[in-house]
């Protein structure tokens, strides 16, 4: 006999979810109404202007007058170049981690979990001074004010916990798949490259999704380790328009907030079924 739901309970739920959601959307609405105001400032009465007071001439001045598009640009490539490099290590120590019985495997995997614990931002004064030693001898090709400097800043403070991840992941995957490969005369890297890392797709995308989001969004690395503007993210590229003491354009800024985050959104939208399944099937073994 199927119970009955109470119709009361449900209106409940469903009244709660809608305030949660309606919590969740408003600073998206304020923001995007704040960007389509032709003023420079956010001392509007109403949440969302007027339909006679909308404008897009922030959008117009964001592209026109600032260097955004540049400092889109300049986040895309080290979003990218973070999260491929961070592909490729990772889902081979994933592996290995996972597959392979060595010395130190042990006390390795218990380092990076002591190193994720500990934020990268403690690390500041070590990363600077490395990247500015790396600056010296490869004549500034990769050291401070450089992408892939950024870049590699990312990557290494990623490792430990993407490689985690992916341990996770291929402990839940039956060793039968490989042990067929090798009888079948098939060598470790071919079963890697062929069997395994085609079942990785899920977990894969996981990690492409994180480490294209943490330096998308961060700000505290690129103000410290980026002294020109032509180098600068979006995010410290953003920080100018509402940093000076008699020239804050915070209309500026949210119409930045709102191109800026639709990256984002098409890469999220495009890989959610996969980070849906990489973030739950590694939790599971089996």
């Amino acid at each position: 006999m199927v119970k009955q739901r109470n119709p009361l309970k449900i209106l409940l739920l469903h009244l709660v979810l809608i305030f949660f959601v309606g919590i969740t959307i408003m600073p998206i609405v304020l923001v995007f109404g704040s960007s389509l105001d032709a003023n420079a400032t956010m001392n509007s009465k109403t949440l969302f202007p007027s339909f006679a007071e909308m404008s897009l001439t922030n959008y117009k001045r964001l592209f026109s007058e600032t260097q955004y598009l540049h400092w889109i640009m300049n986040t895309v490539i080290v979003a990218t170049l973070s999260s491929l490099i961070a592909l490729a290590v990772t889902a081979v120590a994933g592996y290995a981690f996972s597959r392979f019985h060595f010395f130190g495997r042990k006390h390795g995997l218990m380092a990076m979990i002591l190193l994720q614990m500990f934020p990268a931002a403690m690390a500041m004064v070590a990363i600077f001074r490395l990247l500015q030693y790396l600056g010296n001898i490869t004549g500034g090709a990769i050291g401070l004010n450089s992408l892939l400097g950024l870049s590699l800043v990312y990557i290494g403070s990623g490792i430990p916990f993407n490689t985690w991840m992916i341990k996770g992941y291929v402990d839940s995957l039956p060793k039968e798949l490989e042990e067929s490969a090798l009888i079948d005369g098939a060598t470790p890297t071919q079963t890697f490259v062929k069997i395994i890392l085609p079942l990785l797709g899920p977990i894969l995308a996981v990690v492409a999704i994180f480490n294209f989001i943490a330096p998308y969004s961060d700000f505290i690395f690129p103000s410290v380790l980026m002294f020109e503007e032509s180098k600068y993210t979006v995010a410290t590229g953003m920080q100018s328009f509402i940093s000076g003491n008699f020239s804050t354009n915070w209309t500026l800024f949210t119409s930045g907030s709102i191109v800026g985050a639709i990256p984002i959104m098409l890469i999220f939208f495009a890989l959610q079924g996969f980070l849906v399944e990489g973030l739950t099937k590694g939790a599971v073994k089996g």
